[in-house]
C-alpha cells in the first residue's frame, strides 16, 4: 500500500520532483507503483511498472512475471545480476499485505509499522525496449526471510532499508552489489503490526481504505473460500514469493 501524502514521501526521500499520486490501498501486480533511484547523481522519483521484465526478453507476454527477487539468490539470477549491480531502488510504501495459511485456509493480513511511518522497500528496476522502440520500465521488489515475529504469517517479507541506509542502496557507483547485499535482511523483530483484514483485499479492484482496518478472525476467516481468491494464488502455492497484492 502507498498511503502516505506525496509531500510526507518527498521529505523521507529527498528526491526533487513533485509528483502528485493518489493513495493506493491495494496494487497489483503490471500496476504502476513508485520508486526512487538515482539518475546523474541525484535521486529521482518515477513512477514505473510492478514486475520486472529483462532486456534480453523477446515477448514480455510469455515471460514470467518478477514480481519479487529473493534476497539469497539476487546476485546469481540472469534477471537480476545487472540490476543488482546497477539499477537498485528504493520503493515507497507503508505496508504489504500476506496471507497467514491456516488449515489450508488463507487469512489476509495487514503488516504495518508500529509508528505508521513511512517505509522504504529495496527493489531493482529495470528497463525494457521492444522491437519498435518503445521503452517500459519495469521494477521487483526483493524479499527475504520473515523476521521471528512475522513468520507466523509468510516465511517471506519484503526487505525494509532504513533511512540511514538509503544513500549506501543507491549508491550503484561505489557501493557493489555484494556490499549492497548486507541490508538484504530480516526487519528488527516488533518493527510491525500485523493484523487480519477483510477478504475484499483478494480482489485487486478494490482499492479503498476500508481494506486496511482491522477486523476479527471470525470475520475475516471467509477469505479463505472466497471463490473469488484469484486462481494462481490457491493453485500454486509455490508462487507465495510472487504474491498477487503485496503492497
Amino acid at each position: 500500500m502507498v498511503i502516505s501524502s506525496p509531500e510526507a514521501f518527498r521529505r523521507l526521500f529527498g528526491y526533487f520532483e513533485q509528483p502528485n499520486f493518489p493513495p493506493r490501498y491495494n496494487v497489483a501486480p503490471t500496476q504502476p507503483i513508485p520508486v526512487v533511484r538515482v539518475v546523474e547523481g541525484r535521486r529521482q522519483f518515477a513512477l514505473v511498472r510492478w514486475g520486472l521484465i529483462p532486456p534480453w526478453v523477446k515477448d514480455p507476454r510469455k515471460f514470467t512475471l518478477l514480481i519479487n527477487a529473493r534476497a539469497e539468490s539476487v546476485n546469481d539470477k540472469p534477471a537480476f545480476r545487472y540490476p543488482m549491480r546497477r539499477r537498485r531502488c528504493l520503493m515507497p510504501a507503508d505496508g504489504f499485505y500476506e496471507w497467514q495459511n491456516e488449515g489450508g485456509l488463507k487469512r489476509p493480513y495487514c503488516v504495518r509499522p508500529k509508528d505508521r511511518g513511512a517505509i522504504a522497500f529495496a527493489g531493482l528496476w529495470e528497463t525494457w525496449i521492444g522491437p519498435n522502440g518503445e521503452e517500459v520500465e519495469t521494477a521487483a521488489i526483493i524479499t527475504t526471510k520473515a523476521s521471528r515475529d512475522l513468520a507466523v504469517q509468510h516465511d517471506r517479507m519484503p526487505v525494509a532499508v532504513p533511512p540511514d541506509a538509503f544513500d549506501f542502496w543507491l549508491d550503484c557507483r561505489n557501493v557493489d552489489a555484494t556490499m549492497a547485499s548486507t541490508l538484504l535482511a530480516p526487519a528488527a523483530e516488533g518493527m510491525f503490526d500485523a493484523y487480519p483484514v477483510s477478504p475484499a483485499v483478494n480482489r485487486t479492484e478494490n482499492d479503498e481504505p476500508a481494506l486496511i482496518e482491522p477486523v476479527s478472525s471470525q470475520q475475516s476467516a471467509p477469505a479463505a473460500v472466497d471463490v473469488g481468491t484469484p486462481a494462481r494464488r490457491e493453485k500454486k502455492p509455490k508462487k507465495d514469493e510472487r504474491q498477487s497484492s503485496l503492497f
